[in-house]
């Protein structure tokens, strides 16, 4: 089999690990701005970055704590360079927090242009920022929640309770027929020629690999006879882990489409597919995404296209 490339396979940020955990433990002012602070700011998936000539995006640190005079929390990451670096959330511009020419971009659609050592950093600042957005309240009593550890727990003062950024799994499989072909399909709330591998989110009290095998029939009717993974990637938009699978269904027959989630799908050679990103009949996947990385993986490499 080929070894699948893709955005799993990241340089790993060395800020996230025993470092930042020891902080947590030994240091209630882990969060506290200070001189050896560094800040990434975040809005709604949108990460503060700069762009390079070459087109390269990098993170921005900045120095001063950018949140005025609000309550925002922030969030360790750990350190980098002997800085702490904490994420924050803001809001849309006020009359109490302004943004003074942050370049804020939409890191779904720019992060295959990140360079690596900056990707896992935006991933989990937007994760942690959409959780801290969402979670304010505490779903047993409706209390204010209260940052602690770092930004890392969310604390219920009336019940006592304590509450964790939370990750939902969700496969992506490329599945491939007895030809060797391989299946492509467009969601109905695609744009018109995006196509890609099927995925789903994982059910309570499901494995992964029946999790492959019912997506796939629900969607296409297709009967999944083997799975194997591949590789994993966190997709905070805004709090999934993308689990990477190939799948074979030798004895595939005719497609059923499910209504109302699939649009379209076919299976395609490696010549088809070629052929139709030529005529520009289709488009793919950013190259960031797992998607693109087990398209790649069939195909062999698709380059730019």
């Amino acid at each position: 089999m080929a070894t699948l490339r893709g955005p799993h396979l990241r340089t790993p940020l060395t800020l996230l690990g025993s470092d930042r955990d020891a902080l947590l433990r030994s240091d209630p002012g882990a969060v506290a701005p200070g001189e050896d602070a560094r800040y990434l700011v975040t809005r709604a998936g949108a990460v503060a970055l700069r762009e390079d000539a070459d087109g390269s995006l990098h993170a921005v640190l900045e120095s001063e704590d950018p949140r005025g005079g609000t309550q925002q929390p922030l969030v360790l990451l750990g350190r980098r360079d002997g800085f702490r670096v904490l994420a924050v959330e803001i809001p849309e511009p006020s009359a109490e927090l302004d943004d003074p020419g942050r370049d804020l971009r939409d890191l779904r659609r720019v992060a295959d242009q990140l360079v690596d050592s900056d990707a896992d950093l935006a991933a989990a600042a937007v994760a942690m920022g959409f959780w801290h957005r969402s979670m304010r309240h505490c779903p047993g009593c409706g209390s204010v929640l209260e940052a602690e550890m770092a930004g890392w727990v969310l604390r219920c003062r009336e019940e006592g309770t304590e509450h964790f950024p939370r990750t939902d799994p969700a496969v992506i499989m490329a599945v491939r027929d007895g030809g060797d072909r391989l299946l492509l399909a467009r969601n109905a709330h695609f744009p018109s020629r995006f196509h890609s591998v099927l995925a789903g989110f994982v059910e309570p009290g499901e494995s992964l690999e029946n999790a492959v095998a019912r997506e796939v029939a629900e969607e296409v009717g297709v009967e999944v006879e083997a799975v194997e993974y591949v590789g994993s990637q966190p997709w905070p938009f805004p709090r999934s882990l993308m689990l990477g699978f190939r799948a074979w269904a030798p004895g595939a027959g005719e497609l059923t489409l499910q209504e109302e989630e699939i649009a379209e799908a076919r299976w395609f050679t490696r010549e088809e597919l070629a052929a139709a990103l030529e005529a520009e009949e289709i488009a793919l996947p950013g190259a960031a995404s797992m998607g693109r990385a087990l398209i790649d993986d069939w195909f062999g490499d698709l380059g730019a296209r």
